[in-house]
């Protein structure tokens, strides 16, 4: 215990700024604060604490520079600051000092514990909030598959140990639940979960009801509300590549999930017009696009000798267009996208994914001949039923007329019902193509013994585990 509290005291001795200078507030206006004073100690990026005499003191970021005048946005409320304030720069890059001993904390983007369990140790090595991504050249290539313990992931959009994933879906279709269950479930041995501008009602619900106990157990959630002012919202996402990279660094195989990426973009948005930035597509300044490549770079496998870093990304898709400028500046980024849809929510299949629509780039590589032949077999047969779905549903495709038509329909139900999955239940990667070919009448080696799913019979009933 006192080798432990030394070393914290020296992780924070080693924090403190060399020397303190300070500046003065010259103007408020909103939420950007304008600072002169400063000398040559600034530069956009630094921390900077407001300091007015009758209320708590305000810690600041510097978002640009104007007319020999520095541009601030708080990270808080800015009540009891006035002209002449007190404006106390810091010299020191923000850092933060992870440990093993985060996992199972709530904590909030200034790294904060806000789960009532006490304070969070300080571990002993320094994370910079805005780290570079690993270099391309040294970086290790994608490992092997990830079990995610979702049917459709294991299957449809394989996933592999590195690779990066974003969830595109309108509100309400359940790209929460879904990642609650890829956390619960999956085989990487830590899970890091950023929960950007979350409805402060829905943070406990998603902790305690779709993560659960023993999610919690191996993960640190990192949260900022949407109530929250645009620095923290922007924060929280550094927050968590941050944790994530600790523990990738730490040789840990780590799933790094932030929810949403829009509300970061939305957030950076903010903060871009606030410091002068034109406004382009959809209002976003260029800074934006930008800062969402830097984010994105950073998850992903290691270097020699360290873990990797899973990540899976939601995208609140504005009006449910696919199109918008944030989800197609994503789509461009990351190794795969799985498509959620309202239409397939609203007939009440969860998890909503469009299977024809999502894509996983590690995918075919990843799997081997038996189960490729598995999922393009399905593929085709639901390819097939919804080029005809309108005619079929209208009662105007006849049977007979077509071979291959009959034949989807005949499985279509079946499949859907494959791809339902409560919440609760998890698959292996080999139950789940076991019990996948069970319903297309497929051989898959011993794993459909193994698994201990029934073949369907000519009925196609299914039992429990496809739930």
């Amino acid at each position: 215990m006192t080798h432990r509290l030394s070393d914290q005291l020296i992780s924070t001795v080693e924090g403190l700024d060399a020397h303190v200078s300070y500046g003065e507030v010259t103007k408020v206006l909103g939420l950007l604060v304008e600072m002169t004073g400063f000398g040559e100690d600034l530069s956009v990026g630094s921390r900077v604490t407001l300091r007015p005499a009758k209320a708590k003191p305000v810690p600041c970021e510097v978002i640009g520079f104007q007319d020999k005048k520095a541009l601030l946005m708080p990270f808080g409320t800015l009540e009891g600051v006035g002209l002449g304030c007190r404006a106390e720069i810091h010299d020191a890059d923000p850092v933060i000092f992870p440990d093993e001993s985060w996992l199972g904390r709530i904590v909030n983007a200034l790294g904060e514990p806000v789960d009532g369990k006490g304070p969070l140790m300080k571990g002993k090595q320094s994370m910079p909030l805005k780290n570079e991504a690993p270099s391309p050249y040294n970086r290790q290539r994608i490992g092997e598959k990830l079990d995610l313990g979702v049917k459709a992931m294991n299957t449809f959009v394989s996933t592999c140990l590195g690779q990066r994933l974003g969830i595109f879906s309108g509100s309400g279709v359940g790209k929460s639940v879904l990642l609650s269950m890829m956390a619960r479930y999956t085989e990487a041995e830590i899970s890091v979960i950023g929960l950007v501008g979350e409805r402060g009602r829905e943070v406990q619900e998603f902790i305690q009801d779709d993560l659960g106990e023993d999610g919690l157990k191996r993960s640190v959630v990192i949260v900022a509300t949407g109530d929250e002012p645009a620095l923290m919202r922007r924060q929280a996402a550094y927050m968590t590549l941050t944790v994530a990279e600790y523990f990738r660094n730490q040789g840990k195989q780590v799933l790094c999930m932030i929810d949403s990426l829009t509300r970061f973009a939305m957030a950076q948005r903010e903060i871009g017009l606030s410091a002068g930035e034109p406004p382009t597509s959809k209002g976003y300044p260029p800074t934006t696009f930008s800062e969402l490549a830097r984010l994105l770079e950073r998850a992903g496998p290691g270097v020699e000798g360290e873990g990797s870093m899973t990540g899976i990304f939601s995208v609140l898709v504005e009006g449910d267009d696919h199109n918008e400028p944030v989800s197609d500046s994503v789509r461009g980024i990351v190794d795969g996208h799985i498509v959620m849809e309202r239409d397939i929510a609203d007939r009440g299949r969860y998890p909503a994914i469009n299977v024809l629509k999502s894509i996983s780039r590690m995918m075919p590589d990843c799997l081997n001949e038996q189960q490729q032949a598995i999922i393009r077999r399905a593929k085709q047969l639901v390819s097939t039923y919804e080029d005809m779905a309108e005619l079929i549903r209208l009662g105007a495709y006849r049977r007979g007329s077509d071979k291959k038509v009959d034949e989807a329909i005949q499985y279509y139900d079946q499949i859907e019902e494959f791809l339902t999955q409560r919440k609760q239940v998890s698959r292996t990667i080999d139950e789940s193509f076991a019990e996948l070919a069970a319903v297309l009448g497929m051989p898959y080696g011993e794993a459909v013994q193994s698994a201990g799913v029934e073949i369907p019979d000519s009925t196609g009933t299914q039992g429990e585990g496809a739930s």
